[in-house]
């Protein structure tokens, strides 16, 4: 496992990167690193976009308020894209919160909310979903960001599946396999994950499921599990067997 700068400060911004530019820090980037961090000029920073790779950066302040953000030179290069999809039924605003930051840190490349027969929160918010994105993503040392889509019906997704991927569909319904053993043979193939609402899926939505000749139905073990542990149980069952941990990829890091 490569080993990351867990100590210094890493800050997300969309502008390119390379040696030389220099970047205007948002308001509320100049506050935390002059205010709160109280770094100084000459002080490093860890910069990234989703693109770019990573790069060591000094700060410049500009007044008391504001600073800019002089690009040094790349720290680690942009890794290859993930290819994890994370479906999932809206959660309330806390909940959401956490299930995103963790399904950040498990390396998902895209964040669809779905919308089932019991789902109890039908609107999201698509930015403070990407808030909470930014946040893991800067803490954990991820490079890229996910793919934050729009909420959309069960049915209609799935009506319009993707050739080619195959849908992990977690069931407290089901029982009786290791989820292990039906997941390995799917190694190497592109994924996807469905956690349900609160409520669970209904009969229907359990019975079009299974009938799909690209689900695998997989329990969570003997418990019932919310919503938003659920989500880490899965993620990681998945990346064990047949994804990137499975190759020995991961990082762990104490924030």
């Amino acid at each position: 496992m490569q080993r990351h700068d867990f100590r210094t400060q890493r800050l997300y911004c969309q502008a390119d990167l390379a040696s030389g530019k220099r970047i205007e820090a948002d308001r509320a980037q100049a506050n935390y690193l002059l205010n709160v961090l109280r770094l100084k000029k000459g002080g490093s920073v860890l910069v990234f976009n989703g693109r770019d790779g990573e790069w060591l950066a000094e700060i410049d302040p500009v007044g008391r308020k504001d600073c800019a953000l002089a690009v040094i030179r790349q720290t680690r290069g942009q890794p290859g894209p993930g290819d994890l999809w994370y479906l999932f039924a809206p959660l309330k605003q806390a909940r959401l919160d956490y299930m995103v930051q963790k399904a950040v840190e498990m390396g998902t490349s895209v964040l669809a909310p779905v919308i089932t027969q019991h789902t109890q929160v039908s609107r999201v918010n698509g930015e403070r979903m990407r808030a909470n994105a930014i946040e893991a993503a800067e803490q954990c040392g991820v490079l890229a960001l996910p793919e934050i889509r729009t909420p959309a019906r069960l049915d209609a997704v799935l009506s319009c599946w993707p050739s080619g991927r195959h849908l992990v569909f977690c069931d407290e319904a089901t029982s009786g396999n290791d989820p292990l053993e039906l997941l390995r043979p799917l190694a190497g193939s592109p994924l996807a994950v469905l956690i349900g609402p609160e409520g669970g899926f209904s009969q229907t939505e359990r019975d079009m499921l299974c009938a799909l000749p690209f689900v695998t139905a997989i329990a969570l073990g003997p418990r019932i599990l919310r919503a938003d542990t659920a989500a880490v149980a899965a993620l990681a069952i998945v990346q064990a067997a047949c994804g990137d941990w499975a190759q020995g990829g991961g990082d762990i890091a104490k924030r």
